[in-house]
């Protein structure tokens, strides 16, 4: 079964850093590019940040402001998004997405309060 399945979410507090990652199943991600998204209750899914198969480009949404890294291991077909700095504004579920092969993993909770 095709899957795409994240995990590292979870609560930390304002100024406090998690590292979510999205592990392929069943399918070749390495020759996709990929993106975390994330959506907050009540706001519409945005765009956090993309990745190039080959890992060498990447870009962001203005609002990760430097705090958000993405990355790519191909060996293991999994993709990366470290967040330090953590903002309230931050809590969301986040999702990553094979671009090419039209894909969404299921998500994972993103929540940051003191």
């Amino acid at each position: 079964q095709v899957q795409l399945v994240e995990s590292g979410g979870g609560t930390v507090r304002p100024g406090g850093s998690l590292k979510l990652s999205c592990t392929a199943s069943m399918f070749t991600a390495r020759l996709d590019t990929m993106q975390w998204y994330r959506q907050a209750p009540g706001k519409e899914r945005e765009l956090v940040a993309t990745i190039s198969p080959d890992g060498k480009r990447t870009t962001y949404a203005d609002f990760t402001k430097g705090r958000f890294t993405i990355s790519r291991d191909n060996n293991l077909d999994r993709i990366d998004l470290q967040m330090d700095n953590l903002d309230t504004e931050d809590t969301a579920v986040y999702s990553c997405y094979a671009l090419e092969t039209d894909f969404w993993g299921q998500g994972t909770q993103v929540t940051v309060a003191s």
